[in-house]
């Protein structure tokens, strides 16, 4: 925005902080287990933390079991850290004689983009527009572009759409996967945040086959709106596990015991879950009698998806005649075509993020009402 002044006293929506009430078992679990930030923790986590993690996993997605404790998962120090280091000990050097190639969504988490550069290939964005339901067809690339393919991020919920993949989607992106050899990046961290139907999961997709060629991401920065815990997991094909496990006892990202006591008692509880979703099930349904036609509903997550022609020009008028303040779509996707700035999936869009009290939602929205009128 420069130094262009807000026209109103300044709401972000800009930003997805999913600040909340941290509940009253953290904080007795936090205490408890203060006792642990005097030994270095392990990058397995404690055998409790592991427990609660895998009874939610296989609880959560109807796994029956199939989520072994030992095996199957690993804690994170934020579930973004893990989304950008999975990619090191699991990068081969050359994928069909060449360059291996990471493909994301287009718009996407930055992070994807950072960890496939980072780790020595090269990032591919496919458009996720609404044609095509907000999620990438991956297997409409070219055949020598698939067969140096070695892994693809994909959200679902995704970030910023809403977009939810079903089990058709699943079903085809594995059967590619199988066919080309690479591994899917399934960032799942939006899994408890839906509206009208429970998302299916990248899990339970793959559970015939434990979890071959998957690893998915949960987050309690999403679930419990928690985001300064820093705590997430990561969980999956045994060996896929095994390999990131070993480069992150050298790396040592570990997450600290007393944090560790707090999450396990997060993953345990889902009272605070089930009113963390009717939350932003409020706040939807705020927006969607704010905002009308204007909007289209997302299937999960906590982000609108505004298409609003040129999304850079109507943040700029949002900020200066509304004091709202948003994130262009296209700051989150790249030009398809080099020097055309409206290929970018993102241009004619705003991203919304309803994570601030309910009132203060309804404040801004109203404001944005004016200006989309």
């Amino acid at each position: 925005m420069g130094d262009t002044k807000p026209g109103k006293e300044p709401i972000s929506l800009a930003v997805g902080d999913p600040a909340g009430i941290v509940p009253e078992f953290v904080k007795e679990a936090l205490a408890k287990g203060a006792a642990g930030f005097g030994n270095y923790p392990a990058i397995i986590g404690t055998q409790d933390w592991r427990q609660a993690a895998a009874s939610w996993l296989n609880r959560r997605f109807a796994l029956s079991g199939a989520i072994d404790p030992e095996k199957n998962l690993l804690p994170l120090n934020g579930t973004r850290e893990g989304l950008f280091s999975v990619l090191f000990p699991l990068m081969p050097e050359s994928k069909a004689g060449q360059r291996p190639i990471v493909a994301m969504p287009n718009p996407f988490y930055q992070c994807y983009a950072a960890a496939a550069l980072g780790s020595g290939a090269e990032p591919l964005y496919v458009a996720s527009r609404k044609e095509n339901g907000f999620l990438p067809d991956f297997a409409a690339l070219p055949e020598e572009t698939l067969q140096r393919l070695a892994a693809v991020y994909i959200c679902s919920p995704s970030n910023p759409e809403g977009a939810v993949a079903d089990q058709a989607y699943w079903t085809r992106l594995f059967r590619l996967a199988e066919r080309h050899d690479f591994i899917i990046l399934a960032d799942e961290c939006y899994a408890d945040i839906w509206f009208d139907q429970e998302p299916v999961s990248a899990l339970t997709s793959r559970l015939a086959q434990r979890f071959d060629r998957l690893l998915s991401f949960h987050s309690l920065s999403k679930r419990s709106g928690l985001p300064g815990l820093r705590s997430g997991l990561v969980a999956g094909d045994a060996a896929g596990i095994e390999k990131f496990r070993a480069f992150r006892n050298v790396a040592g990202p570990t997450v600290p015991t007393p944090l560790l006591a707090a999450s396990a008692a997060c993953w345990r509880d889902e009272d605070h879950v089930i009113a963390n979703r009717a939350a932003y099930q409020q706040k939807m349904e705020a927006a969607a009698r704010i905002l009308g036609n204007r909007m289209t509903r997302p299937a999960g997550g906590f982000f609108l998806w505004l298409d609003v022609g040129n999304g850079e020009q109507f943040a700029l008028r949002a900020w200066r005649e509304q004091g709202v303040r948003l994130l262009p779509g296209a700051y989150m996707g790249r030009e398809i075509l080099s020097g055309k700035t409206q290929s970018n999936p993102g241009f004619s869009y705003v991203r919304v993020a309803l994570v601030n009290d309910l009132s203060t939602i309804m404040t801004a929205l109203e404001r944005l009402r004016e200006i989309l009128d």
